[in-house]
């Protein structure tokens, strides 16, 4: 519950089926969004600082207080996400304060990656306006992430990404857009920085927000899924027709992306010309069983969605 401060465990009804079982976790935090866990702890991304906690996993408890291991800037685009890589570094993303304003903080539409005790923190990758989620690739221990780019060029331009994040790279914002497309609004420009921008892999489409993704490692699910991501695009809000809105997946293929989105959960809108709708998707995971689990702030509600019988992984 970003808004409400809280962390809550929802306990699954045995068979997949009926309403969850709610309990809350931790109180008291600020706006948390990304959650981790590593070597006996809990991290929680707060929007102003990375916190971990001992958790006792047979219990589903923290033990002792919250310990901040890193400052982060506060506010602007608020969510901060953590993630552990293979080798046991964390990565925290952030994202910008403004749309197109040349950040004083580095910190800012950028990737950090550090110790787990938040010592060592060094930038990985700059340049991405807002990177909402970040996440390993299972097999290869590549990192991706999710983008939100800029506002203000229309209904179609630019659109919001999902790509892998290289150490040392550079991404484009603020001075460009799908690599070296200039954004004029911006001054004064660096073209040495815009001729580095790497080209994301997967294009989204304007203004759909991505949010959350998750690498599908169930056994549920046909084949064509297997390895592949499911990302929740929470949905637009300045653009004139309604986009977004719904789960997508990206195929993948010996750890990399290999076909365009395409649209997996569906039908929050009931008509794109107008304001109403009917939910927006933020967090997606997949449950022990292979299902998935979709979390909705506008319907505020958790979906389940199984595999229909008889299309199960050929």
């Amino acid at each position: 519950d970003t808004h409400g401060g809280k962390i809550y465990i929802l306990r699954l009804a045995a068979g997949g089926s009926g309403l969850a079982q709610k309990e809350e976790f931790l109180k008291g935090l600020d706006e948390p969004f990304g959650i981790a866990f590593h070597e006996g702890y809990i991290y929680v991304g707060d929007t102003d600082a990375v916190l971990r906690y001992k958790f006792d996993a047979a219990n589903s408890k923290v033990t002792g207080s919250a310990e901040k291991i890193m400052d982060l800037p506060r506010r602007g685009h608020s969510t901060r996400a953590v993630a552990f890589s293979p080798d046991g570094k964390m990565y925290v993303s952030v994202g910008s304060q403004s749309n197109i304003d040349i950040e004083s903080d580095t910190r800012r539409a950028a990737v950090t990656i550090a110790d787990p005790d938040g010592k060592n923190a060094r930038l990985f990758a700059t340049g991405l306006r807002n990177p909402v989620n970040i996440a390993f690739e299972p097999k290869t221990g590549v990192l991706f992430t999710s983008v939100n780019e800029r506002d203000g060029l229309g209904d179609d331009l630019p659109p919001d990404y999902f790509t892998s994040v290289k150490d040392g790279g550079f991404y484009g914002w603020p001075y460009s857009y799908i690599g070296s497309n200039v954004d004029p609004r911006v001054n004064p420009q660096k073209p040495e920085l815009v001729a580095k921008a790497i080209i994301p892999d997967v294009l989204l489409g304007a203004h759909r927000a991505p949010l959350q993704f998750a690498f599908y490692t169930g056994k549920q699910f046909p084949s064509k899924y297997d390895g592949g991501v499911f990302l929740c695009e929470h949905g637009s809000w300045n653009r004139s027709l309604r986009a977004g809105y719904q789960v997508v997946f990206i195929p993948f293929k010996d750890g990399k992306p290999s076909g365009d989105p395409e649209p997996f959960m569906t039908g929050l809108v009931p008509d794109p010309t107008k304001g109403n709708v009917n939910g927006r998707p933020v967090g997606v995971t997949v449950a022990p069983d292979g299902s998935l689990l979709v979390s909705d702030d506008g319907a505020q509600v958790v979906y389940r969605i199984s595999a229909a019988k008889g299309s199960a992984a050929d």
